[in-house]
């Protein structure tokens, strides 16, 4: 989606002001909404270039790292078998938190725990490489429930991130995802916030990106202060959205305009 103008912004907010279409009740990808070409770039893996990431993901996967010079195979062997269908059911509860963790915090804390390495910096190529590669294991599966209830709170908490209105536009997540999702905003048409597609790559990019990157995003669109990179907020709210997706098809890498 191109950067939202002010303007635009603003007349939307008006518009919710007088009303909007009810939150919806069929589930869609952003995939649906998009051109015919965008949606052919990413059915098609050799023109796909998000799949840059992947191959790159899969690379790292076989690389000794850290103090125990272990590779993500060394313990977990072939990605394709073992993290088939693990992108379905994150975030997921970390016991060792008490708190939901996505893919990308998995990762960092295996580097840390098992290879005694560093963890990647947050939207750092090799981060998004890997957790692109993980994650493209699941591509076609369909995203499952969250029926673990230590998560029940955390679902409920990301729920209210997304209703709660922010910014100087005090606009929320929901004023358009729910309200106005199928109509356009900028040009670009209004998805319904499922994450089946991330890691994604955006065209507007020309690069892949994080979940947490494209909220960032709109938070500094309506002016207001952005969580800092790895905030529990960016994963509360990506489990809740993961709720939402239920039953959808993990996609990742997609695309998107």
């Amino acid at each position: 989606m191109r950067a939202w103008s002010c303007r635009a912004l603003l007349l939307l907010g008006m518009a919710l002001a007088v009303g909007g279409q009810a939150p919806h009740t069929d589930r869609r990808s952003g995939f649906d909404f998009m051109a015919p070409e965008t949606q052919a770039l990413q059915q098609d893996d050799a023109s796909n270039p998000g799949m840059l990431w992947v191959l790159e993901g899969e690379a790292l996967w076989q690389e000794p790292a850290g103090s125990a010079g272990a590779s993500c195979a060394g313990c977990h062997g072939d990605a394709a078998k073992s993290m088939r269908g693990v992108a379905t059911r994150y975030p997921a509860f970390d016991s060792a938190t008490g708190r939901p963790i996505d893919l990308q915090g998995l990762i960092n804390q295996c580097r840390q725990a098992r290879q005694g390495a560093e963890p990647f910096a947050a939207e750092s190529q090799a981060l998004l490489a890997l957790t692109t590669a993980v994650a493209y294991q699941s591509r076609g599966m369909p995203v499952e429930p969250v029926t673990d209830p230590k998560l029940t709170p955390f679902v409920e908490e990301g729920r209210r991130l997304f209703e709660r209105r922010i910014g100087q536009l005090d606009l929320s997540c929901a004023a358009c995802h729910d309200q106005r999702w199928g109509e356009k905003l900028g040009g670009s048409v209004i998805p319904q916030a499922h994450p089946t597609g991330y890691p994604i790559y955006r065209l507007e990019w020309q690069s892949v990106g994080s979940l947490q990157r494209r909220v960032r995003n709109c938070m500094i669109g309506v002016r207001a202060e952005p969580y800092g990179w790895g905030a529990p907020e960016f994963t509360t709210l990506e489990l809740y959205l993961r709720s939402r997706a239920e039953g959808l098809p993990v996609e990742t890498p997609g695309v998107r305009p």
